[in-house]
C-alpha cells in the first residue's frame, strides 16, 4: 500500500513551500502531529518564527494535532507576550534591570492562559492570529486573517477580529460521531484504505471502515 512518508520534509516533489513541520521543529515546547503541514512560499521550514513570545522560562506549550493545514503567516502569540495589567503602567520596567528589577512582578501577577492546543484536522487560514491559551477543537476551520481570542468548538467555522462563530459544520449528532471515530488516530494503512469515506460526508460509511 502506498502513502506519503510523514518523515519527508517536503511531501510535494518540486514544491518546497509545503512542509511537514513535525520534522523541522526543534523547540521541545512545540509539539506537532504527523502530516500537519505549513504552507509558506518564502520559508516553510522556518515555522518556529511564527510562534511569538515563546520564552522557555514561562514553560507554556504549543500543541498541534495531526493532519492540520496551516496557511502562510499564521501567528501563535504565546504567554510571554502578556504584561502585568493590575497597576497603573503596563510597561515592563524590570526586564531592563539596572535598578529597575526591583519591580519585577511575581509570576502570579502575570496573565497566564496555559498551553495553546490545536486539535486534529484543523484548517487555519492565511495570516490568522491565535492568542495565548486558546483551544481549537478537532475539525475546526479558522477563516483567513482571523484573530482567535477564545476557544473554538470542534467542527466549527470562525472568522473575524475577534473571531466569532460563522457556523457549525455538521449537526451535533454527526460531530459527536466524528469525535468518537477519531479517524486521525487510525494507523496510516487504514486511513489510506478509507480516504474516500474520510473526505466524503456519509457518517455511516465512516463508522463502518475496516
Amino acid at each position: 500500500m502506498q502513502y506519503p512518508d510523514p518523515k519527508v520534509l517536503h511531501p510535494m516533489e518540486g514544491f518546497p513551500q509545503v512542509c511537514f513541520i513535525k520534522n523541522i521543529v526543534s523547540n521541545p515546547n512545540i509539539i506537532i502531529g504527523d502530516y500537519t503541514y505549513y504552507d509558506d512560499p518564502e520559508d516553510s521550514e522556518n515555522f518556529e518564527r511564527n510562534v511569538l513570545y515563546h520564552y522557555p522560562f514561562i514553560g507554556d506549550k504549543l500543541i498541534i494535532g495531526k493532519f492540520c493545514a496551516i496557511a502562510t503567516n499564521v501567528k501563535f502569540i504565546m504567554n510571554g507576550a502578556n504584561h502585568k495589567i493590575s497597576g497603573f503602567s503596563t510597561y515592563p520596567f524590570s526586564i531592563f534591570a539596572n535598578g529597575w528589577e526591583r519591580v519585577t512582578p511575581d509570576a502570579s501577577e502575570l496573565p497566564f492562559k496555559g498551553d495553546t492546543v490545536i486539535g486534529n484536522d484543523v484548517w487555519i487560514g492565511y495570516e490568522s492570529v491565535i492568542m495565548p491559551g486558546v483551544k481549537i477543537g478537532d475539525g475546526a476551520i479558522i477563516a483567513a486573517k482571523s484573530v482567535v481570542t477564545k476557544d473554538v468548538k470542534p467542527y466549527t467555522i470562525v472568522g473575524g477580529n475577534p473571531a466569532k462563530v460563522i457556523r457549525q459544520r455538521f449537526s451535533d449528532e454527526i460531530i459527536n460521531a466524528l469525535l468518537e471515530i477519531a479517524w486521525w488516530n487510525w494507523d496510516i494503512e487504514k486511513i489510506t484504505r478509507n480516504l474516500e469515506k474520510i473526505v466524503g460526508a456519509d457518517i455511516e460509511a465512516l463508522k463502518n471502515c475496516v
